[in-house]
Formats: structure tokens, sequence, C-alpha cells
């Protein structure tokens, strides 16, 4: 009984999981059929389009590529200072596609808070993500340039900043020289204490007088 249990169990298990993976394998395949279906449609409006049209979508093409690349440049460049993925704007084509024809990725531009070195190396970084696609737009640039002036404000605090830890180094060095000098002074003039020599001991027959005697 518990074997043939035991098999029963297997067996539905077996039927159970089987049918998701048809499932999922029909689905797969409809969406295949749906997508060759689409391409067919679009390659047949596109051969209906007029020259014109024919001329407006290869330019919305090549934009999509262009500000896709673009985009991607930027995000790949920000890396951590990106706090948000690539956005588009779209642009429907004569052909009933969508296309990209603008975009935006917003990175974070602000200082790090009393760390000078840290807002250095960010405002670098920053003017590296806004650079970094081949033909920089003006917002790029606009960008770059705010990231250059955050950048040389750093090194004015950061300069700031060594000039004050110098300060306090000396001060502190000044203040341990000084305690140093004071207590080799009162070492000298602290009077020299002698310590008189007992008194001799005479000889005498009175033991008892030898209890007095200060050492």
């Amino acid at each position: 009984m518990s074997a043939s249990i035991s098999n029963s169990h297997s067996i539905a298990h077996a039927s159970v999981s089987a049918k998701p993976l048809r499932a999922n394998k029909e689905e797969l395949e409809k969406k295949d059929i749906l997508r060759a279906a689409a391409r067919k449609l679009t390659q047949k409006a596109e051969q209906e389009l007029s020259n014109k049209e024919k001329i407006q979508l290869q330019r919305l093409k090549n934009r999509d590529q262009e500000v896709k690349a673009h985009e991607q440049a930027h995000l790949s460049a920000a890396g951590t200072i990106a706090v948000s993925g690539a956005r588009f704007t779209y642009t429907t084509g004569p052909n009933g596609l969508r296309y990209a024809t603008g975009g935006e990725v917003s990175i974070d531009t602000s200082p790090v808070a009393g760390d000078p070195a840290a807002t250095l190396n960010k405002a670098d970084a920053i003017r590296r993500a806004a650079l970094a696609p081949a033909t920089p737009s003006a917002q790029d640039q606009l960008v770059a340039n705010q990231a250059s002036a955050m950048a040389e404000q750093a090194r004015v605090d950061l300069i700031k900043q060594n000039q004050q830890e110098k300060l306090e180094e000396k001060s502190e060095t000044t203040d341990s020289e000084d305690n140093l000098a004071a207590d080799e002074e009162q070492s000298d003039t602290e009077p020299v204490i002698n310590k008189a020599s007992p008194p001799p001991i005479k000889a005498t027959n009175d033991i008892g007088s030898l209890i007095n005697i200060a050492v």
C-alpha cells in the first residue's frame, strides 16, 4: 500500500508540473507569432509609405538610436551618482511605431557636506558623466560647467581645511613644549633638602637611650 501511494503521488506531481511548462511554451509561441505578425505589418506599412514619409521615418529611426546611445553613455559614466535610469520622450512615426526623440538621466549633483576631498572627487565624476556622450548637448555642457565650479570651490575648502589642521597641530605642539618647559623650570628651582646626619651614638651603659635615636 505504501509503495502504491508513493507512486501515485509522484505521478500526480509530474502531471501538475507539466501543465505550467506546456502553458509557458504555448504562451511563448503565441508571443513569437504576434511579433512575427507585427513585423510583417510594419514592413507592409513602410512599403506603402510615401517617399516623404520614408525620409521622416528614417530620421526618426536615426534619432532613436542616437538618443538611446547618448543616454546610455551618461548612465554608464555616472555609476553610483545616477539616481534614475534613462527616461525618454517618444514620437510616433508614420508607420505607427514610437521612436525616442529625447531623453534624460538624473544624477546627484550635491556636494558632500563637510568633506571637500569627497566633493572634489564627486565633481569630477559629475563632469565625466555630463561629457560622456560623443556629442554633449547644451544641457550637458551646463552640468559640466557647474561641476567644474563645484570642484574649484572644493579645492578652496580643502586648502582651508589643511591650513586649519596644520594650525591646530602647531598649537598642540606649542602647548606641549610650554608644559614641558614649565615642568623643567619647576624642577630646577626646587630647593635641595639635605638630610641631617644622625647624631653619633655615644657609648653608654643606658640601653634604653638607644630607643629615641632618629634614623
